[in-house]
C-alpha cells in the first residue's frame, strides 16, 4: 500500500486507475479521429484567398471536432464548371457562388440548402447581420439564403500620389462625370498618360449602377409598378453616358485592358491613376508595396438627380448544399457561426474590403483603419440601414443577359457600333433572354 498526496492507494485501486486512464486515452483518441471534415470551395482573388485560408487555419487550430478543407479555384467560371460536372454527387459542404449567377436561380437549384435552415438552432444571439434589411442573399420573407460573406460595392480607387503629381493634391475624383473628365485630362498631361483611368467592371459602372447612383430604375422586373412585363430599355441618360465613355477611349483617358485581371494589376503597380472596381480589391491594394490610394464614391449626373443614390450590393456568398450527414451540417453551421463572431468578421472586413458581415464587426474596427482611405468609412456606413435601392431585382437568365451587355459595351467602346445601336441591340437581346426558360 502506498500513499500519494495524503491518499491511500492499494494495488486494486492502482489497477482500476490504470484501466480508467487507458479508457480515457482511448476515448480521447477516438474523439480526435472522429473529427468531422467539411469542404469549402472558393474562387477568391489571391490576396483574399490567403485571408480566408488564414482564417480556416485559425479555426482548425482552435478546436479538434471540425476540420475545414478548402479548394480554391482561379475563377467563378472554373468553379461553376466543376460544380456542374459534380451534379449532386460529392458536393462541397459550402461553396462560394456569385450573385451574378442569379440569386434566385442559385437558391432554386435542387442541391442548395438555405442558410437559415443550416444554421437552425445555432446560437448566434451575439450577431447582428449588417445587411439585415437588404435583399442581398435573402428570400422575399427576409430569410437568409446564403451568407453574404463576399458582399461588395463598386467604388472609385485613386492613386493619391498621381493626383499630387498632377497638381490635384488633396483632391479626390470629382463625383460629377463632366468634372471628372477635366481631372483625367490633368492626370494624363501630368504623369499618367499611359493610364489615367481603367476599370474591370464595365457593366456594373456603365449600366447597372448608372441607374442606381442616379436614382433610376434598372429594368422592370415582373410585376414592377403594377405591370406584368419585364425588361430593359436604355434611355437618353445611358446613350449620352456610353457615348462619353467612347470619347474617353478615343482620347485615351479610359484604358480598356485586354484581360480583366490586368486592370487590377496595373492599378496595384501604380500604372493607373484611377480605377473603377469592386471594393473587394481594397485589401489587396493595401498590401501592395509602395501604392498609396484612397476611395471615392461613383460619379453621378446632377442633371438627372440632385442627390446621388447608393450603388447596388453585389459580390458572392457562401451557399450550403444538401446531401450531407447531420454531423457534417452541424459542423458547417459551427464554422459559419465562428466566421460570424466579431473578431473573425472584423478581421475579414478589414483584410478584404468586403462589406461587414455583422454590425459587431464594424464596431470592432478601429478608427485608424479608415485613415487615408478617403470616403470608404462613409460608403460602408450608408449600407447599415439598407434600402430597396441596394438591390437591382432578380432577372431570369441574368448571367446570360450580363454577357450580352458586356459584349454590347465592348462593341461600342471599340467603335464597332454607335452607342445608341449597341444599347438598343443589348436591350432587345436581353429581353428575349428574359422570356426564355431559366438556364
Amino acid at each position: 500500500m502506498t500513499t500519494r498526496n495524503g491518499l491511500i492507494v492499494n494495488g486494486a485501486m492502482r489497477a482500476l486507475a490504470l484501466v480508467a486512464s487507458c479508457s480515457a486515452a482511448a476515448l480521447f483518441s477516438s474523439a480526435a479521429m472522429a473529427a468531422t471534415d467539411i469542404s469549402v470551395w472558393t474562387s477568391l482573388s489571391p490576396h483574399n484567398q490567403k485571408e480566408f485560408d488564414d482564417l480556416v487555419t485559425s479555426f482548425n487550430r482552435s478546436q479538434k471536432d471540425v476540420k475545414v478543407n478548402v479548394r480554391a479555384f482561379s475563377s467563378d467560371e472554373e468553379l461553376d464548371a466543376v460544380l456542374d460536372q459534380q451534379a449532386t454527387k460529392d458536393l462541397p459542404n459550402l461553396v462560394q457562388l456569385s450573385e451574378m449567377s442569379g440569386q434566385h436561380e442559385v437558391a432554386d437549384r435542387p442541391y442548395i440548402l438555405p442558410m437559415h435552415t443550416l444554421l437552425g438552432q445555432q446560437n448566434l444571439s451575439n450577431v447582428s447581420w449588417y445587411l439585415a434589411n437588404n435583399s442581398f442573399m435573402r428570400n422575399n420573407r427576409g430569410q437568409l439564403q446564403a451568407l453574404p460573406y463576399m458582399a461588395e460595392v463598386p467604388v472609385v480607387f485613386y492613386n493619391t500620389e498621381a493626383f499630387t503629381k498632377a497638381g490635384l493634391q488633396g483632391q479626390a475624383p470629382n463625383r460629377v462625370w463632366s468634372e471628372l473628365q477635366g481631372q483625367l485630362v490633368e492626370l494624363a498631361n501630368n504623369g499618367s498618360r499611359q493610364c489615367p483611368l481603367t476599370s474591370d467592371q464595365s457593366v456594373s459602372v456603365n449600366l447597372e449602377n448608372l441607374a442606381a447612383v442616379n436614382n433610376q430604375l434598372y429594368g422592370l422586373t415582373a410585376g414592377a409598378k403594377g405591370k406584368n412585363t419585364e425588361g430593359f430599355k436604355f434611355d437618353l441618360m445611358y446613350i449620352r453616358h456610353v457615348s462619353m465613355m467612347v470619347s474617353w477611349v478615343k482620347s485615351e483617358l479610359l484604358v480598356r485592358p485586354e484581360f480583366l485581371s490586368q486592370s487590377s494589376r496595373r492599378f496595384a503597380e501604380g500604372e493607373c491613376a484611377v480605377m473603377f472596381s469592386d471594393s473587394g480589391h481594397l485589401g489587396g491594394y493595401a498590401a501592395a508595396p509602395k501604392l498609396k490610394f484612397a476611395i471615392q464614391s461613383l460619379p453621378y449626373y446632377p442633371e438627372v438627380t440632385r442627390t446621388p443614390g447608393k450603388p447596388f450590393v453585389t459580390g458572392s456568398a457562401l451557399w450550403a448544399t444538401k446531401g450531407h450527414s447531420k454531423e457534417s451540417d452541424q459542423a458547417s453551421a459551427r464554422f459559419i457561426s465562428w466566421l460570424a463572431q466579431p473578431e473573425q468578421a472584423a478581421r475579414w472586413y478589414q483584410g478584404t474590403g468586403y462589406l461587414p458581415l455583422t454590425k459587431e464587426a464594424l464596431a470592432a474596427t478601429p478608427a485608424d483603419y479608415y485613415r487615408n482611405l478617403g470616403e470608404w468609412q462613409n460608403i460602408v456606413a450608408a449600407y447599415g440601414s439598407g434600402s430597396s435601392s441596394t438591390a437591382k431585382g432578380s432577372f431570369r437568365n441574368y448571367r446570360q443577359v450580363r454577357a450580352v451587355f458586356t459584349q454590347s459595351l465592348e462593341n461600342a467602346l471599340e467603335g464597332k457600333q454607335p452607342a445608341v445601336t449597341a444599347l438598343n441591340t443589348a436591350a432587345a437581346e436581353a429581353n428575349k433572354l428574359l422570356q426564355q426558360k431559366a438556364r
